[in-house]
C-alpha cells in the first residue's frame, strides 16, 4: 500500500477504538506519521512497534468539554493537525436504553455532535497545519436524514450535509474535505448505482487510505455489513 502524502503527518482519528476508525489508525501508523486516536475505552490493542507514534485520547466527542480537552492534549504534543478523520459512523455513544427508531436517531444526534466539537476543537490545529484535510466518514445509519424525509437535505437534518456545507468555512482557510458515505438518491455522486461491498475494516480503511492524497469532495462507500466496520458497543 502506498499513501502520496509524505510522512510524518500529524493526524486524528475519531471514533478509533475499534472497526473502520481503529484499523484507519492502525494502517496510518505503520505508513509512519503521528496519529492521535479518540474513543471510548477499551481500545483495541496495537502493535509495540507504533505505540510510541500514537497518542491516545478517551472521552466521549460528543461532550464539548471532551472534545476541547483532545485538542488542548494535541496541541500540547504536536502544535498542529495535518489531517483530521471524522469517523462519524460510530457506536460508541449509545447507552444501555436506545431500542429501535431512537437508537439510530441517538447515533446520527451523537455522530453530529461529535463530528461538531472534535472540527471545532481541531479547527486552530488544521490552520496551523502543513496543506491541512478534513474526511468525513459516515455509515448507512448517520448518512440517514431526520425528521421529514420529504425535506430537502440541509446541516439541520442531515450529517451528510453537515459536512458540505462545512466546505464554505473550511475553504477560504485552505483546508480541503473529503465526505466518505454512501451514495444518496437526492445528491448522487455518481450516475451509476454504488454496489455494496464485502468490506472488513482493514479493507475499507486502506481503500480510504490509498486515495487520501486526491483529497476527492466526495466518496462512495456502501458496505454490506454496517456491523463489520461499526462493530455496535455498550
Amino acid at each position: 500500500m502506498t499513501l502520496s502524502i509524505e510522512p510524518p503527518k500529524r493526524i486524528w482519528v475519531t471514533g478509533a477504538s475499534s472497526g473502520l476508525g481503529h484499523a484507519l489508525a492502525l494502517q496510518l501508523l505503520m505508513l509512519g506519521h503521528q496519529v492521535a486516536i479518540s474513543g471510548r475505552t477499551p481500545f483495541d490493542a496495537l502493535p509495540e512497534a507504533v505505540k510510541a507514534r500514537c497518542l491516545l485520547l478517551d472521552g466521549d466527542l460528543s461532550v464539548a468539554d471532551h472534545a476541547e480537552r483532545m485538542g488542548q492534549r494535541i496541541q500540547q504534543h504536536w502544535g498542529a493537525l495535518d489531517l483530521l478523520m471524522l469517523n462519524a459512523g460510530s457506536c460508541d455513544y449509545l447507552d444501555d436504553h436506545s431500542t429501535g427508531t431512537e437508537m439510530f436517531k441517538a447515533l446520527i444526534n451523537s455522530n453530529l455532535a461529535a463530528s461538531r466539537h472534535a472540527l471545532k476543537s481541531a479547527l486552530p490545529l488544521l490552520v496551523a497545519g502543513q496543506n491541512p484535510q478534513v474526511v468525513g466518514i459516515l455509515s448507512s445509519i448517520t448518512a440517514m436524514q431526520q425528521y421529514e424525509s420529504s425535506q430537502w437535505p440541509s446541516g439541520k437534518n442531515s450529517l451528510g450535509q453537515w459536512f458540505r456545507e462545512k466546505r464554505s468555512v473550511l475553504a477560504p482557510l485552505e483546508i480541503d474535505l473529503t465526505l466518505v458515505a454512501p451514495q444518496t438518491l437526492k445528491k448522487p455522486v455518481t450516475s451509476t448505482i454504488a454496489l455494496p461491498q464485502d468490506w472488513d475494516g482493514s479493507s475499507a480503511a486502506r481503500a480510504i487510505v490509498e486515495r487520501l492524497g486526491q483529497r476527492m469532495p466526495e466518496l462512495v462507500l456502501e458496505a454490506l455489513s454496517t456491523s463489520a466496520l461499526w462493530p455496535l458497543r455498550r
